[in-house]
C-alpha cells in the first residue's frame, strides 16, 4: 500500500462507526464500493485488534513512525534552570 491508497482508504472509510475491528471496517469498505487493493489492505489487519480512529487504520498499514527496534531510549537532559542563550538573553 502506498500513501495515495492510504489516502483513498480513509476517504472511504470516513463515516464509519468507530471503534471498530477488521471485519466491520472492511463490510463499510465494500458497501462504500472500495477498490479491491484497499479491501485486500483491509483483509491484511488483524481481526480482533479495536481501531479507535482512521489515523490508527493507516498506522497499521503504512507504518509512519520509525521502528525504535529495541534499540535504547535517550533520556532527556536534567534543565539548567537558565534562560535559553544564558546572560545574554536577559540584557
Amino acid at each position: 500500500m502506498n500513501q495515495a491508497d492510504a489516502a483513498e482508504l480513509k476517504t472511504a472509510l470516513v463515516g464509519v462507526a468507530l471503534p471498530a475491528k477488521q471485519p466491520e471496517l472492511l463490510e463499510y469498505a465494500v458497501q462504500q464500493h472500495a477498490e479491491p487493493v484497499l479491501l485486500d489492505a483491509l483483509r491484511s489487519l488483524p481481526d480482533e485488534k479495536e481501531f479507535t480512529s482512521l489515523d490508527e487504520v493507516i498506522e497499521e498499514l503504512l507504518p509512519v513512525q520509525v521502528a525504535r527496534n529495541g534499540a535504547p531510549r535517550h533520556e532527556p537532559k536534567a534543565e539548567s534552570g537558565a534562560p535559553p542563550g544564558g546572560d545574554a538573553y536577559t540584557r
